[in-house]
């Protein structure tokens, strides 16, 4: 019985995760189609190219929140399946970066896949359910990364990153399972995949960087320098 239960409960947290907020709060504040902005993705990164900080920052806020209560619903449904409450924002990050809610098909009408995000805000979010105090430490350090370096994808690598050393040091001081650790690394590995086109740019030096990040502020006085130099 409760294999079926647990079977359930990651259907349920991959639909929770699968919920496109970017996509919603882009249409409803500006009527644009956030897969036809920028990277296509429905996260807060390219929410905020396509309506601004604030639609960015309620799109992380609620895409935090799918992934936190993927652990929420298999606690209260499953309270002693340690191994399921780790799966459960993994099946969160899937539906995010694969919704359902968002099939892709070609001019000809084949289909192409599903649409989606990277899953950094839900791995943030699968992190916090896991153990609430792992905010205050992942997301401060991710928003450091993100206005500092200014690149979306590195960004949301370097949560998923924080979360596996937060859980390794939490676990080697037996302050928690290490089934959390194999959360934080399935969570680095999926990212990683949904972001190899991005890390292709990062090699070729071609990769998008976010205009008021540190970095994005030195670049453009640098190439405005170099234009002017030239001229």
């Amino acid at each position: 019985m409760e294999y079926f239960s647990a079977i359930a409960v990651l259907i349920a947290a991959y639909l929770v995760g699968s919920i496109p907020f970017g996509l919603m709060i882009v249409k409803i504040t500006t009527g644009k189609d956030i897969r036809k902005v920028a990277s296509g993705r429905t996260g807060g990164t390219n929410a905020m190219r396509a309506a601004g900080f604030w639609a960015g920052f309620a799109t992380a806020i609620f895409d935090i929140l799918k992934g936190a209560a993927a652990v929420w619903l298999a606690r209260l449904l499953l309270p002693e399946q340690t191994l399921v409450h780790a799966l459960a924002p993994i099946g969160a990050i899937l539906g995010h970066n694969y919704s359902i809610f968002l099939p892709d098909y070609d001019e000809n009408g084949k289909f192409k896949g599903l649409r989606g995000g990277a899953g950094g805000a839900p791995s943030i979010g699968g992190a916090f359910g896991l153990w609430p105090a792992s905010l205050a430490i992942i997301f401060p350090l991710g928003v450091l990364v993100f206005f500092t370096i200014g690149i979306a994808s590195v960004t949301t690598m370097s949560v998923a990153f924080l979360a596996i050393v937060v859980f390794v040091v939490r676990a080697a001081l037996g302050l928690s399972s290490w089934v959390d650790v194999l959360y934080a690394v399935v969570a680095e590995i999926l990212l990683i995949w949904a972001l190899r086109p991005n890390i292709k740019n990062l090699f070729a030096g071609k990769e998008r960087v976010v205009p008021i990040s540190l970095y994005g502020k030195w670049k453009a006085k640098h190439e405005a320098r170099t234009n002017s130099s030239q001229s």
